[in-house]
């Protein structure tokens, strides 16, 4: 029998138990940089590796509903690419809502008064990102700080942020290269090489060019940022922190310097300065010095991260912070220059008497800490005017659309036409291929119809000029115009930051046909990649089969068909009509050999003639090539992307270092590759007490030796453009460079 005490303590445990069941979810604590690295990102002397980030931004996403995170794709090394989307809980919940209104405002198919009503209703979409260039260290560790801020802080400023912008935080761009650079500054740390760059690329193919492939999109981590910005999320505003800040200021942050391309929207170029403004404004008044505008970069050039969104109607940014180490540094104040360099000729005075460095920096101590708190303050400052201009930024977007809209309804051109039958068959699906994944509108003909004067098939794409990414499609399909610009009346030319041009069709050759005035055709939309049409096999194959060179991917077939043993010749004259000098003769063997080409036709859209007799024209036997490819200790991005290329078509070469030439045998390797790289680099590599010993030195004499020999024992080199003056300078040959010695 129980007593009145005992009934007591039960109704009062159960009481409790039941509270404890009603009560909502308490949230996991959210956690601090430091509690996952062990130190606060921007201390002197230390990097958080991407082990540690992915345990760190995955804790981060467990412990509130203000952020979700999501991978979007895996690296050239197979590392998970982190999206991390914040915003207020109430945002979160609504997120497919807010991503279609982006999406309807940036392609400006509706009319005016729902574009403003849609302003109205939707929130500021903006990106930031960090970690695109490994050795720019700050932005990469900074990131995790800016995260945690952003779900955590209480400010009025902060609250008015999450309920009026969703942001895309993107923590790391680069994960194999924030590794390979962490994890050499970890090696060195203490050490004379301390400061030094790592004696390979930051990329694993492309090194710091990962900033030049933001149209071709060739590498996946460009792809899997590419398709959130262009066909999922529509950010009106896209920030790209760099760390390459013009030396003795602390940041480089917009307006730019010129020329602009004039394809891009004036409503882009206006809005990239008022935010670049924005940055300075804060800077200013949070008596931060140093920040500078108006040198070095500019908004001509296509296929950087902060530039391909210009082509979209998307204000690009891009700040370039210095201090781009974990190892402090000194400036002495005494030793300030006179005016901050610009490209050629000049730049802006460091006394405060210029309008784009008004708030000069006057030297002494910097620390990492210096670059993450930058780099901060200018995301602050772009989020604040994201929200308080949201409806603004949403309404411009959609009005700049619309302008493209109009202006390609009304001519000039009208449209750009690909047509199916192309001397290089598959790179016109190749260049569609990147034009959709920029987002661009595609039409596929389901009729013949005529435009231009010609007559076109079904099956023509069609890439109309009235739609809102126009500057987009004008600016990769058409010719450019660099402009003179000179650095003095009647002096040498300005060179330009960057490329001067990137016309597709030229560089991928295929016929694209621009098309000045309005015409009709039946169509289809394109909604997703294209795959590559199978190809055609005809003809009796008694003796084997006829495959044009003319085909990029016969080269990838070539080799493939080799690794498997099969017969492949090089036809000497031409075979047959559309078969010329330089045919691919592949020898029938069997079964094998059909279902090999059976699967080729498909895989690679590539057409086979059968024959039934042996060509009377002289064939020459291929074997599987044997290729190296020299890999210098000065980390060369041509090297990389030469390797790149190679493994793409099944070359799969060899690497070459220093010793391996100076004490190898070469005389397996049909061919070795030098990329191009300078004569002296080549020769010296890096000087004794610059780098540890491993990777000191060059080719030096006994590696130009080796490879004379190798070539007057029949092997052959293939030099790429400035590697070719090491051959002329060091072989002795007949040659000269005709512009050796003349000023760039």
């Amino acid at each position: 029998m129980s007593t009145p005490h005992k009934r007591l303590s039960i109704s009062f445990l159960t009481g409790i138990l039941l509270l404890l069941l009603m009560a909502p979810a308490v949230p996991a604590q959210v956690p601090h940089p430091k509690d996952v690295y062990g130190f606060t990102p921007g201390d002197d002397h230390q990097l958080a590796d991407y082990s540690q980030m992915l345990v760190y931004y995955r804790r981060l996403a467990a412990s509130s509903d203000r952020i979700q995170l999501r991978e979007i794709g895996r690296s050239v090394l197979g590392k998970p690419l982190l999206l991390l989307t914040i915003s207020s809980e109430a945002n979160m919940k609504h997120l497919d809502k807010f991503r279609a209104i982006s999406e309807q405002l940036t392609r400006a198919r509706v009319d005016d008064a729902t574009a403003q009503q849609l302003a109205n209703e939707g929130k500021a979409v903006v990106w930031i990102d960090g970690g695109l260039h490994a050795t720019e260290v700050a932005h990469g560790q900074m990131t995790s700080l800016l995260a945690h801020r952003l779900v955590t802080e209480e400010s009025t400023e902060m609250q008015k942020i999450r309920d009026r912008a969703i942001i895309l935080l993107m923590p790391v761009m680069n994960p194999d290269g924030l590794d390979i650079v962490v994890n050499w500054y970890q090696q060195n740390r203490g050490t004379p090489y301390e400061t030094r760059r790592p004696p390979v690329l930051y990329h694993h193919y492309i090194g710091h060019d990962n900033n030049r492939d933001w149209f071709m999109n060739n590498m996946p981590e460009s792809k899997g940022v590419t398709n959130v910005l262009y066909n999922e999320w529509y950010p009106q505003i896209v920030y790209n922190h760099h760390q390459t800040g013009p030396s003795w200021t602390r940041i480089f942050i917009p307006p730019f310097a010129d020329p602009v391309n004039p394809n891009i929207h004036p409503g882009v170029t206006t809005g990239v300065n008022m935010v670049g403004s924005a940055m300075a404004n804060r800077f200013a008044l949070k008596e931060m010095p140093g920040a500078v505008s108006g040198v070095i970069y500019s908004m001509w050039w296509n296929g950087g991260m902060r530039t391909v969104p210009y082509f979209h109607n998307m204000i690009g940014l891009l700040t370039e912070t210095s201090h781009a180490s974990a190892t402090p540094r000194f400036f002495d104040p005494d030793s300030i220059p006179k005016s901050i360099a610009a490209r050629r000729g000049g730049g802006h005075p460091t006394d405060g008497t210029n309008v784009f460095y008004a708030y000069p920096w006057k030297g002494g101590e910097s620390h990492l800490s210096d670059p993450v708190r930058y780099m901060i303050t200018a995301s602050m400052a772009v989020l604040r005017i994201a929200t308080d201009m949201k409806d603004h930024w949403l309404y411009n977007i959609y009005k700049m659309g619309r302008d493209a809209i109009e202006k390609g309804e009304a001519g000039g051109p009208h449209a750009y036409i690909i047509p199916p039958d192309q001397w290089n068959d598959g790179e016109d699906t190749n260049l569609l291929n990147i034009l959709q994944i920029g987002g661009v509108e595609i039409q596929r003909a389901t009729d013949g119809f005529r435009a231009g004067g010609d007559d076109y098939p079904a099956g023509s794409y069609i890439v109309y000029a009235g739609q809102a990414f126009r500057p987009y499609v004008l600016d990769l399909l058409d010719k450019q115009v660099y402009p003179n610009r000179q650095l003095s009346p009647g002096g040498p030319p300005e060179p330009p930051y960057d490329i001067a041009g990137w016309t597709l069709p030229m560089q991928m050759g295929v016929r694209v046909d621009r098309i000045e005035d309005a015409f009709q055709a039946s169509t289809e939309q394109v909604t997703e990649q294209l795959a590559i049409e199978s190809g055609n096999i005809e003809g009796d194959a008694d003796y084997g089969y006829l495959l044009s060179h003319r085909p990029n991917a016969s080269v990838l077939a070539v080799n493939r068909l080799l690794k498997d043993g099969e017969r492949v010749y090089l036809a000497a004259d031409s075979i047959d009509t559309g078969y010329d000098a330089g045919t691919f003769v592949i020898r029938r063997r069997g079964n094998r050999t059909d279902e090999r080409i059976d699967a080729l036709a498909k895989d690679l859209g590539l057409d086979f003639n059968g024959i039934s007799d042996e060509p009377s024209t002289a064939l020459h036997q291929l074997e599987a090539p044997r290729v190296a490819l020299y890999k210098s200790w000065v980390a060369n991005m041509d090297e990389g992307w030469t390797r790149w290329l190679l493994n793409g078509y099944a070359f799969a070469p060899d690497t070459l270092h220093n010793a391996e030439i100076q004490s190898g045998d070469l005389s397996k390797y049909h061919a070795i590759i030098l990329p191009h790289q300078g004569s002296s680099t080549m020769l010296n590599g890096h000087a004794k007490g610059t780098m540890p010993d491993a990777y000191v030195g060059g080719l030096g004499p006994e590696g130009t030796v080796a490879l004379k020999r190798y070539v007057d024992e029949g092997g052959t080199i293939v030099a790429l453009d400035g590697a070719s003056d090491f051959l002329i300078h060091h072989f002795g040959l007949p040659v000269q460079n005709a512009v050796s010695g003349v000023s760039s």
